[in-house]
């Protein structure tokens, strides 16, 4: 077998073992005892947890074998390097506080964020000149760590939110929250969607012309809701396009993605649709009996905790190594590039999540709400700027 292979082979390794490690931690909810670390069923998963993280290293170390750089460089190994500093932050907190809920989500939305990342191309591509430089390593692997302990607020956030909100009358927290769940179906819906017509080795190609008048061709790998801005399909016997993307829209591929978005949302839809008529009530009503024995001021705990710990990581590499890095690459410390922009918005949001905690008393309900807040503004940095706004970063 060849170093990918293998490298593919120890990922889909990992994703299998988190998988049956959330059902152990799914166990840890029967038992009274406070801390979880001394039972059977915690003992199991949280061992599990750790050979996949060892074996998602291994995937780590081979691709990075294989590709001669750190594979960190697109989006599919960031992705899944993100997806592996979120389940090494986990571990490391559960073993300071022994809370095997904490995984029974932790897990799970590591395992979106890792199948996530295996729907965009797997190909080993050499880097692209300003990448080639040791600043890659050491600015996007302390990005990806600082947000995946920041991501471990969101979690408990999140696991204190569908707790302590009363889910027996409708309101506009329950409304809130059933919606940052349904998002996270909006993700389950790319997964699938994208999953079903890659099995039916779907492809579409559309002709178009880019802003600076370059005539070009795009592959659509799922039907086209949204063709190019002014495309012509080339491809016969597929979908109509029903109509067009805007022509604002003026990253690479920006139609493909738009319509990639559209499909996602609608397959999402569905799926969540078909969750709650077989629950018959809100996700979060059929969750919280689950959670009737968590500590709720344990799980504020780690929710501070995790944002304390990952805000000065984030800040390291995603403003100060950034800098110097856009310095050595584009000559200047400090552009207005999306990403640039939007990695300022998402420490200025953790600074104030930190003061309004500290100074102004902000815990329990309203710093779940800002942890779940903090982790949407990172994962729509990562995603809608990477994908569908223009800039120096669009290479991702």
């Amino acid at each position: 077998m060849s170093l990918v292979s293998i490298s593919g082979s120890l990922l889909y390794t990992a994703f299998i073992l988190y998988l049956i490690a959330t059902f152990f931690f799914g166990a840890t909810i029967r038992d009274k005892r406070t801390d979880d670390k001394k039972g059977r069923s915690g003992k199991i998963a949280i061992g599990l947890t750790i050979i996949g993280f060892v074996a998602q290293i291994g995937y780590f170390i081979t691709r990075w074998i294989a590709s001669g750089h750190a594979p960190v460089s697109n989006l599919f190994e960031f992705m899944t390097f993100l997806g592996m500093c979120m389940v090494l932050a986990f571990i490391i907190i559960y073993f300071i506080y022994g809370l095997g809920v904490l995984g029974l989500f932790a897990l799970p939305i590591a395992m979106v964020i890792i199948a996530y990342a295996s729907m965009f191309p797997t190909e080993i591509s050499p880097l692209v000149p300003s990448l080639q430089s040791h600043w890659l390593y050491i600015h996007v692997t302390t990005v990806s760590l600082g947000q995946g302990i920041l991501a471990i607020s969101f979690v408990a956030g999140l696991i204190y939110l569908i707790s302590e909100i009363d889910q027996t009358t409708g309101s506009k927290r329950t409304a809130w929250l059933e919606t940052v769940i349904y998002t996270i179906f909006l993700f389950i819906g790319f997964i699938v969607i994208t999953s079903v017509f890659n099995f039916m080795d779907y492809q579409a190609t559309f002709e178009y012309t880019e802003q600076n008048a370059t005539t070009t061709t795009t592959e659509y790998n799922l039907p086209a809701i949204a063709a190019p801005n002014e495309g012509t399909l080339l491809t016969e016997g597929v979908m109509q396009p029903w109509f067009e993307a805007p022509a604002w829209m003026q990253g690479a591929d920006a139609g493909r993605k738009f319509n990639t978005v559209i499909w996602s949302v609608l397959a999402g839809s569905v799926i969540y649709g078909l969750v709650r008529l077989v629950l018959r009530k809100r996700i979060g009503a059929a969750i919280q009996p689950l959670l009737k024995n968590v500590n709720p001021k344990l799980v504020d705990e780690i929710n501070y905790r995790s944002v304390a710990i990952g805000f000065p990581v984030f800040t390291l590499g995603g403003l100060i190594f950034a800098a110097i890095w856009a310095q050595i690459a584009w000559d200047r410390f400090w552009g207005w590039d999306p990403k640039e922009v939007w990695a300022l918005i998402t420490w200025f949001f953790y600074a104030a999540y930190l003061h309004l905690r500290l100074s102004r008393g902000w815990h329990g309900e309203k710093s779940a709400w800002l942890a779940v807040i903090g982790f949407g503004i990172i994962m729509f940095n990562l995603i809608v700027v990477n994908l569908v706004l223009a800039g120096l970063h669009s290479y991702a």
